[in-house]
């Protein structure tokens, strides 16, 4: 073989280098402008809570806006039904003293359903006093002393609602109660 062919096999044998790095080099940056571009125009973790929170204020300065604006209907607001005034002479199960109770009664009953009670009030009064009285007759001392009254009030509410052969009261509210031993 010849120096010249030596030569040119020798040349060919040997890769150079210089595409390797341009390769590289262009990756590289292509992975550091990425980089760069992740940390300037994703925003942080408060910016976005920040964001989060000043769009959160914005609708409930909105929804309280149409709140104050929105006017109340009266009959679908809740209303007081006057049931009346009651002073019932008890013996408290479990007990040798006489007792009086006073009270005013009250229903809660929503607006649109007031009418509708109203009749249903004026035609089984008498029903609806007499079950309420065997209620509070039935009662231990202990009841009628409670300081809330919730166990009377959850049942003169099942007598009032089967008395009215419907659930239209919503609730029962005493008024001035009294508790007097005779």
């Amino acid at each position: 073989m010849s120096t010249d062919a030596r030569a040119t096999k020798e040349t060919t044998t040997k890769p150079s280098m210089m595409p390797k790095f341009l390769v590289g080099g262009f990756i590289s940056l292509i992975v550091i402008a990425e980089t760069l571009i992740f940390f300037l125009m994703v925003p942080s973790a408060d910016d976005v809570a920040a964001l989060a929170e000043s769009r959160l204020v914005e609708k409930l300065e909105a929804r309280l806006k149409a709140k104050d604006e929105e006017v109340i209907d009266k009959n679908k607001a809740i209303q007081e039904f006057n049931l009346g005034q009651f002073g019932i002479p008890v013996t408290p199960i479990g007990s040798d003293s006489n007792y009086r109770v006073e009270f005013d009664l009250r229903g809660t009953v929503k607006g649109e359903e007031r009418a509708k009670l109203a009749a249903l009030f004026a035609e089984r009064e008498g029903r609806f006093r007499h079950k309420l009285m065997m209620e509070l007759r039935n009662a231990t001392l202990e009841e009628l002393k409670e300081s809330q009254l919730g166990l009377i009030q959850r049942r003169i509410l099942a007598t009032s609602n089967e008395v009215f052969e419907t659930p239209i009261l919503l609730g029962v509210v005493f008024n001035n109660y009294d508790l007097i031993e005779e």
